[in-house]
């Protein structure tokens, strides 16, 4: 009989890189095994609001629900493994702790997985993510990085870690979307931090190109993103490329794409630009989706593009460095052979990163953990905060790692857009 998953994560509609991850791997667990009966118990900040529930979610867990986690517990005990993917900001309390009483009430064996894990948490943060690891019975990262962060700085023994990617699409094969000019795409949800003003500061630098190159940002803006600050990170960046004189070749493209769009998307892209902001991602769901797709990849060095791009499958530039950007850019637009050479190591790592080989690598972790016996681990529990003591939770959205604060341009720039600090909220 075909394992039965149940997963506890955010879940479309709900639009974020997390949502998306556990659709996308439910979906390539089932697929190969019809008989299994897998579900998602799905994280929301509010209650639902009218309309028809997902088949696939059988219950919510509501941030801040007396009694919530318990519930949830029992729904996901119901399956041969529990699925718990993590990330701040998705579960309630301070930085996430409900998710303690989560799997302090699970009884089958639990597989976490981790999306972001901080170099420098604060002691709560730490103390939610020792007692967590310690929870599991196995911990999955999708990062060499990752790994190595977890095991140095938090308790958990590497041998419970294991590394698996996050998983793509095959885009590859997707009818490319036909362009009169070379496109540099970024997409995914629009928010400070994504870097987006690097990338139309550099294409003032290559406006001497015949054709200049068209920068199209496709996404929307997050929702946590627009809720507390409306639109002003994308008017902001509509107002730098305006006075940068390079308005005619910055586009944005405000849908939430469907699958089929985005692959449309990405596979007429003549370059793939993620001039992220920050210098601790170690996951990104849109590189291994850009890599996948055997497309030019400029990144900059965020931990995640330095080990999967660090053998040539990309480009590689400074954090903020408009000049190599541009340049690197130019590269790939005006050299063949820079393409070719991209697309050429892009290749050695696809097959490992589609979706079905990484799902059946959690099949081959769960069928390993399902088939153990004896008691789970022991759970670690939070330790209490000292009376008076104040906490203050991450708010980050879920789809990617926590970032430090980045900046939102607000006066023209000369190369590089002079700017003012924002809160920072990173997005896949």
């Amino acid at each position: 009989m075909p394992l039965r998953y149940g997963f506890l994560s955010t879940y479309p509609p709900t639009q974020c890189g997390l949502a998306t991850f556990t659709a996308a791997l439910l979906d390539e667990l089932t697929s190969t095994a019809p008989g299994a009966s897998s579900r998602v118990v799905r994280l929301l900040d509010a209650p639902a609001g009218p309309g028809r529930r997902p088949a696939v979610v059988v219950g919510d867990l509501v941030a801040g629900t007396p009694g919530g986690p318990r519930r949830a517990a029992q729904l996901l005990n119901g399956f041969d493994v529990a699925v718990v993917q993590h990330e701040y900001g998705v579960y309630g309390g301070p930085d996430g702790d409900e998710v303690i009483e989560v799997l302090d009430n699970l009884e089958v064996p639990v597989m976490v997985v981790l999306h972001t894990v901080l170099v420098s948490p604060t002691p709560h943060q730490r103390e939610v993510m020792d007692a967590l690891v310690a929870s599991a019975d196995a911990v999955v990262v999708m990062t060499e990085t990752a790994r190595a962060r977890l095991a140095d700085g938090y308790h958990v023994h590497p041998h419970r870690i294991s590394v698996i990617p996050h998983g793509a699409a095959d885009n590859g094969r997707a009818a490319p979307a036909r362009f009169a000019r070379p496109t540099v795409l970024t997409w995914g949800l629009l928010g400070p931090g994504k870097g987006i003003e690097w990338g139309i500061a550099a294409m003032a630098e290559l406006a001497d190109l015949d054709p200049a190159p068209r920068y199209l940002v496709a996404g929307q803006t997050h929702p946590k993103v627009l809720a507390r600050e409306g639109e002003a990170y994308r008017d902001g960046l509509a107002a730098l490329a305006n006075r940068l004189g390079v308005a005619e070749s910055v586009v944005f493209d405000h849908r939430y794409l469907d699958a089929g769009s985005l692959a449309e998307l990405v596979s007429g892209a003549d370059v793939v630009l993620l001039p992220y902001d920050s210098v601790d991602q170690v996951t990104s769901g849109i590189l291994i989706e850009a890599v996948a797709a055997l497309r030019p990849v400029v990144a900059t060095r965020f931990p995640h593009a330095v080990e999967l791009l660090g053998d040539g499958a990309g480009l590689l530039v400074p954090h903020g460095d408009v000049a190599a950007i541009a340049a690197a850019v130019r590269s790939i637009i005006t050299d063949d052979g820079v393409v070719r050479g991209l697309a050429s190591a892009a290749a050695a790592h696809a097959p490992e990163l589609l979706w079905p080989a990484v799902a059946q690598r959690y099949r081959g972790l769960a069928a390993g953990l399902a088939a153990r016996t004896g008691s789970r681990p022991g759970i670690a529990p939070v330790p209490q905060r000292a009376p008076g003591t104040v906490t203050t939770p991450v708010t980050t959205p879920v789809t990617t790692p926590v970032t430090t604060p980045v900046t939102t341009p607000v006066t023209t720039p000369v190369t590089t857009p002079v700017t003012t600090p924002v809160t920072a909220t990173a997005t896949r």
